[in-house]
C-alpha cells in the first residue's frame, strides 16, 4: 500500500509563499506516480493496447458499468477529457464576482478583465478558451463550479485515486467507478467479451479508473506499434495456447496472461475496421486534438463503444505558470471545438456528451516560483448539445473563506457530477447508480434528459433459477431448477480466466439439480466463477469454494 505521506504531509506544511519545503518531496512523488503509471502500462492484463494515428489506445474489456453502458442506450456517449496534474479553476474561470480578492492574491498570475471573454456578471472564461464561445453560444456548455470533496487530499497519487475510484478521502478503494463491479456480476468476461469495446482510453494511465480490485482485473495494456500489425495477428482467432499449462500456481497465472492476450487481439479487427470507415471532417491541433480526432473517427466509423477517456498533462503548474496554464487552456479549446465540429458533420454530436476533470484545482495565493501550489475545488466544464443551454451550476466558492491550508472549500461534490451524468444521461437506473457510488449524492440540473429508463438487461432475473449453497461444514454445491429437458453445460473457472473444472455436460430432464464443487486445496481462498450454460444461454457469478 502506498498513500504518498510525504507527498501529503509537504503538501500540509507549505506555507504561503514557502516552495522549498514542497520541493524534493514534490518530485519524489512525481517518479513514483510516473513508475505506477510505467508499471500500468507493462503487462499483459484486463484492457487492450495499440497505437491508431501513432496514440496509444488502451481498450476496456466488459465490466458491470460498461456492460450497463452498453445496453442503457447504445447511441450515447461519454468521453471524459483528463486535465493531468491539477488543473488552476481560478484562471480558467475568472471569479468576477470577488476580483479584488482575486487579484490581490496574485497579483503577477491574475487575469486582467481585457484578458477574459465574460459570460455572466460574476464569471469570466480565461481568454484562450475562446474557442468555446461557439459552443456556450448555441448552449452546448455548462460549467459546475467548486467542484471537490470532503478532506481534500493534495497528493497527485492520493487524489486522482480518489477522483477515479468515487471514494471518501479516508478510504482506501483500490478498484475504479468503471470496473468496480466486474467480478461481482461479469466474472467471465475474459472467456465471453463483448463485440466492440465497451470503453476506449487513449494516453494517459495512472489512475484505478479501470481497475476491478485485488480480487479481479487490472487494466495494464499490451501495445503494438501499429494496428495493422495487431489486425494480422488477430485474423488467426488465437494467439496462446491454454490446454497445455503446468499445474501450478505460475500455469494459472500464464494461463491468465494469455487468456487476456487473447481477448485483446480479439478487438484488433473491430478497431482497425471502424478506424478505417470513419473519417476525420476538420483538422485537430496538438496532443489533445489528436486524441479526440481519433475518437470523434471511431464513433463516426461506427464503434459501438461508449465511454471514451482522453488525456491533456502538464496542469502541474508550480513555477512559471502563466504561459504554460494558457497554452494549455488554448490546446483545450481548440480541440473541444474541432471535436464538436467534426461530430456534427456526420450527425453524432447529439449522441455525445464531454466533460473535464482533475484530481485537484490550485492555491489561491500564487507562490514565489510565479506558479500555484496544489489546492482543492476547481470547475467542471461539460459539453454537447444534449445538455440543452448554457449555465454556472453550483456556489461560488468564497475567496475570504479558506480551509486552514488556504485553499477554497468546495460547493459540489464531484460524485454528484458522476451520478447525474450516468442517471440522465446513461439511463441508468437510480438505484444502481447509489450502489456504484457507494451511497446517494444529489443530482444536478444539468438540462440532460434521460428517454426511458433501464434496468439494464445485463443484471436480469435469469431464466433458469440458479445459486450456491453450502452444507452445514461449509462446502459449496451448485443447485440448479430446469423447466423441460435442455442441454446443461456447467464449468467452474478461476477469477482470472481459467478453465478449472467441468461439472456437467450433456442433456437434462426438468427438475431440481445439485452439483458438488470439489476442488484442490489450492482454490481455498481465491474467488472463483460457475458458468452455467442452457442451450447456448449463460449465466455466471463469483462465490467462495469454501464458506468459512
Amino acid at each position: 500500500m502506498c498513500t504518498h505521506d510525504h507527498d501529503i504531509k509537504s503538501n500540509l506544511e507549505v506555507k504561503k509563499g514557502s516552495e522549498k519545503a514542497h520541493g524534493k518531496e514534490h518530485e519524489k512523488a512525481h517518479k513514483e506516480w510516473s513508475r505506477r503509471s510505467f508499471l500500468r502500462g507493462l503487462g499483459i492484463t484486463g484492457g487492450m493496447g495499440m497505437m491508431l494515428g501513432h496514440l496509444p489506445v488502451n481498450a476496456l474489456s466488459s465490466s458491470p458499468l460498461t456492460m450497463l453502458l452498453d445496453g442503457a442506450n447504445s447511441d450515447r456517449i461519454l468521453v471524459m477529457i483528463r486535465l493531468q496534474g491539477g488543473n488552476d479553476g481560478l484562471n480558467t474561470m475568472i471569479p468576477l464576482y470577488d476580483y479584488d480578492a482575486y487579484q490581490s492574491n496574485r497579483p503577477q498570475l491574475a487575469k486582467s478583465t481585457a484578458e477574459t471573454i465574460q459570460l455572466t456578471n460574476e464569471h469570466a472564461l480565461n481568454q484562450n478558451l475562446d474557442a468555446l464561445l461557439p459552443l456556450w453560444n448555441q448552449g452546448s456548455m455548462k460549467i459546475v463550479n467548486g467542484v471537490g470533496y470532503e478532506n481534500h487530499n493534495l497528493s497527485h497519487f492520493r487524489s486522482t485515486d480518489i477522483v477515479t475510484s468515487a471514494s471518501d478521502a479516508d478510504e482506501l478503494v483500490d478498484s475504479g467507478w468503471l470496473g468496480r463491479h466486474l467480478t461481482d456480476c461479469f466474472p467471465d468476461f475474459l472467456t465471453n467479451p463483448p463485440e466492440h469495446p465497451p470503453a476506449v482510453q487513449i494516453a494517459g494511465g495512472g489512475s484505478v479508473l479501470f481497475s476491478g480490485g485485488a480480487n479481479s482485473v487490472d487494466n495494464y495494456s499490451l501495445t503494438v506499434s501499429s494496428p495493422e500489425q495487431l489486425f494480422e495477428i488477430a485474423q488467426t482467432g488465437r494467439l496462446y495456447d491454454l490446454d497445455n499449462l503446468p499445474e501450478c500456481t505460475y500455469g494459472e497465472q500464464l494461463g491468465f496472461l494469455r487468456t487476456v492476450a487473447n481477448t485483446t487481439f480479439s478487438y484488433a479487427e473491430v478497431i482497425k475496421e471502424k478506424f478505417d470507415e470513419g473519417e476525420n471532417s476538420v483538422s485537430y491541433e496538438g496532443s489533445l486534438g489528436q486524441q479526440l480526432g481519433l475518437v470523434a473517427r471511431l464513433i463516426k466509423g461506427g464503434l459501438r463503444t461508449q465511454f471514451y477517456v482522453v488525456t491533456l498533462g502538464g496542469f502541474d503548474t508550480h513555477a512559471n505558470q502563466e504561459g504554460d496554464h494558457d497554452r494549455l487552456m488554448r490546446e483545450l479549446s481548440t480541440a473541444v471545438d474541432s471535436f464538436f465540429s467534426d461530430l456534427s458533420q456526420a450527425d453524432r454530436a447529439e449522441d455525445v456528451l464531454a466533460m473535464t476533470f482533475s484530481e485537484f484545482g490550485r492555491r489561491l495565493q500564487q507562490n514565489a516560483s510565479q506558479g500555484t501550489d496544489h489546492g482543492t475545488a476547481s470547475p467542471t466544464m461539460l459539453f454537447g448539445p444534449s445538455l440543452n443551454g448554457n449555465g454556472i451550476i453550483g456556489g461560488n466558492p468564497d475567496l475570504n473563506d479558506l480551509d486552514a491550508n488556504g485553499n477554497l472549500k468546495f460547493s459540489t461534490d464531484f460524485r454528484s457530477i458522476y451520478a447525474t451524468v450516468l442517471e440522465n444521461w446513461l439511463c441508468l437506473d437510480p438505484a444502481q447508480v447509489d450502489e456504484l457510488l457507494f451511497r446517494n449524492f444529489e443530482r444536478l440540473d444539468l438540462g440532460l434528459q434521460c428517454q426511458s429508463v433501464s434496468t439494464s438487461p445485463f443484471v436480469d432475473v435469469p431464466k433458469v433459477k440458479h445459486e450456491i449453497r453450502y452444507n452445514e461444514q461449509g462446502q459449496s454445491f451448485l443447485y440448479y431448477e430446469l423447466d423441460r429437458t435442455q442441454y446443461v453445460k456447467v464449468d467452474i473457472f478461476s477469477i482470472s480466466g481459467q478453465h478449472i473444472k467441468s461439472l456437467q455436460k450433456g442433456r437434462q430432464s426438468s427438475g431440481h439439480y445439485s452439483l458438488a464443487i470439489n476442488l484442490e486445496r489450492q482454490f481455498v481462498m481465491a474467488p472463483l466463477v460457475y458458468r452455467i450454460t442452457i442451450n447456448e444461454q449463460s449465466y455466471s457469478k463469483t462465490f467462495p469454494l469454501l464458506r468459512l
